[in-house]
């Protein structure tokens, strides 16, 4: 058996390293984040499975089969989720303000336990999403687009990552949660933080726990008609520390993937001949557009992280105890044989996760991400990308799938709102 060494001199997981072998793949830097489908083409040549380097000095292993994902992620009594199983962190190997570990820390919440007490806190929040009446959410991103669109229409350009796609889901996460602005801002602060490779990971953390610890302070003093409070309120009884971590998950999983989505949906829309060419028709296949987008640039690219419960061999691999086993959405997604034209309607993809981890907030995701791609088209019927969609860079890290940037121009429109 022959493994890969790492560029970073260390052996990744598992067992020891050959000189002879190629090296193993970086999740992280310039060259991944601008191509990353080159990165899965080179993993997936090795197999289902492949040792890989997520930040300087921390070595996983990157599933990149469609079936050996399901696999895993359907695996409970193989695979946990806890990160405290995480040996390489807990030993010191890995370092504790490496800039993955506040996405890859055990908190007590629903992403990171298992069994029963997944299910405790899985339950509060999937009853508490359920009580979201659709349209109602659907109304408040109607009118949260309005208005961002009023801002924007009158200039004929706009950055739609900063002024539009990232603003968003933040004044919707406000609405449904009950969050003042203030603490929103340091929300989001500290959410984008974790999830950038080059930021201040430990700094960007101690900002989101200062924020939800204010948003649960409130709402044990004013409840109301939010989500925040619905969880409060719930039978499975939280702690004020479960509730902060209850909603780092949903805060985590409802701003910036649900940026993301946005924003690659609409790429997709402005720069794809098979989309673009329909909607100067008239018509706006968003439904097929964000199907597309789930598909092959999930908003989460590689993430649903598991830790392997004993020692085990996958393909001629050991693979220890404790390792992470990062899931790439994107990988086994793009790797399965569907062609284009067999993806439109098909939601078997992996970008909501499987098994006993499914996004809880798969239905809500999709609707605000459709009400605001239509709401933007309907208002911007003839907005186009300001760059070449060629031009457009990617924000470095090994989880999300996320722009810099979207510029656009469009003819000016007046607002509808008044101020």
């Amino acid at each position: 058996m022959t493994t890969p060494r790492s560029t970073s001199g260390a052996a990744p997981p598992g067992c020891p390293a050959h000189a002879s072998a190629p090296p193993v793949e970086r999740l992280y830097g310039a060259e991944f984040a601008a191509d990353p489908m080159a990165s899965y083409t080179r993993l997936r040549a090795r197999g289902s499975l492949a040792p890989v380097e997520m930040a300087p000095g921390v070595h996983a292993w990157l599933v990149t089969g469609y079936d050996r994902a399901l696999e895993v992620l359907r695996s409970p009594e193989r695979f946990s989720k806890d990160p405290r199983r995480w040996r390489a962190l807990a030993d010191g190997t890995v370092p504790s303000d490496s800039p993955v570990v506040p996405m890859m820390m055990y908190r007590p919440n629903a992403l990171w336990t298992d069994g029963a007490e997944h299910s405790r806190l899985r339950g509060a929040i999937t009853d508490s999403l359920g009580r979201v009446d659709p349209d109602a959410l659907r109304g408040y991103v109607e009118q949260i687009a309005d208005t961002l669109i009023d801002r924007i229409g009158p200039d004929g350009r706009a950055d739609l990552l900063s002024e539009y796609a990232a603003v968003l889901p933040l004044q919707v996460f406000n609405r449904l949660f009950g969050c003042p602005p203030d603490i929103g801002d340091k929300l989001v602060e500290g959410m984008s933080g974790i999830f950038d490779a080059d930021a201040d990971s430990e700094k960007a953390n101690a900002v989101l726990t200062e924020g939800v610890a204010e948003l649960v302070a409130l709402k044990r003093r004013e409840p109301g008609p939010d989500v925040s409070s619905w969880l409060m309120a719930h039978p499975a009884r939280l702690t004020d520390e479960e509730m902060m971590h209850q909603l780092v998950v949903l805060m985590g999983a409802g701003t910036e993937p649900q940026q993301n989505l946005i924003c690659n949906g609409l790429r997709l829309l402005l720069s794809d001949d098979r989309f673009a060419g329909d909607l100067a028709g008239g018509s706006m296949p968003v439904d097929d557009a964000i199907d597309e987008v789930l598909w092959t640039d999930p908003p989460l690219a590689n993430y649903a992280i598991h830790y392997p419960l004993r020692d085990m061999e996958i393909e001629g691999n050991l693979v220890r105890e404790g390792t992470p086993l990062l899931i790439s959405l994107a990988a086994a997604n793009t790797g399965t044989g569907l062609s284009g034209d067999r993806r439109a309607g098909n939601r078997a993809h992996l970008a909501w996760s499987a098994g006993p981890h499914t996004c809880p907030a798969k239905g809500p995701a999709r609707l605000i991400a459709a009400a605001a791609l239509e709401k933007l088209l309907d208002r911007l019927p003839d907005i186009e990308l300001a760059v070449p969609a060629a031009d457009l860079r990617w924000r470095p890290g090994p989880f999300h799938r996320a722009l810099v940037s979207l510029p656009v121009r469009f003819p000016p429109i007046r607002a509808l709102l008044p101020d």
